[in-house]
């Protein structure tokens, strides 16, 4: 089931201050595991989370830096977007190695997401005292697909 627009409106920054607690990430890899790990219930679009990444970073609850994509992403996403050319680059030549930003947690955005975390728990907590929320949901696990842990970059 996929979450209406007002709800992802307070799911999603939560989401992805979450995730970057666990690691560094791009945003294309940050769009890929959000839609993994809610099997699809918090799945947006690139032109969703970029602008939601910029007001994050606006904050300060995040930061992002450039990185040189590894020889496994590149080829692991060569078919979605043109690498990068040095300008003075000839279209003959080889192209030059794509360059990714990441996006890492400030601490900032470590106290702003242990605020959420705990607003968030309380809104559970009061949609299952109104009967709203009847699921009882089992501790994660690692051995629920959307619930293990994010693979780190090598």
């Amino acid at each position: 089931m996929k979450i209406e627009r007002e709800l992802m409106r307070g799911a999603g920054p939560v989401a992805v201050l979450k995730l970057l607690n666990r690691r560094d990430m791009y945003g294309y890899e940050l769009v890929e595991a959000i839609t993994q790990r809610t099997e699809g219930a918090l799945a947006m679009g690139q032109s969703t989370l970029y602008p939601m990444l910029y007001n994050l970073e606006a904050q300060g609850f995040i930061e992002g830096y450039w990185q040189e994509a590894t020889d496994a992403d590149a080829a692991k996403n060569a078919d979605r977007a043109p690498a990068k050319r040095d300008a003075q680059t000839s279209s003959k030549s080889k192209p030059a190695s794509r360059d990714r930003k990441y996006y890492r947690l400030t601490d900032k955005g470590k106290k702003r997401l242990a605020d959420d975390s705990k607003q968030w728990e309380a809104v559970i907590r009061a949609m299952k005292a109104l009967g709203v929320a009847t699921l009882a949901l089992p501790r994660p696990s690692e051995t629920e697909p959307c619930l293990r842990p994010l693979p780190q970059p090598q």
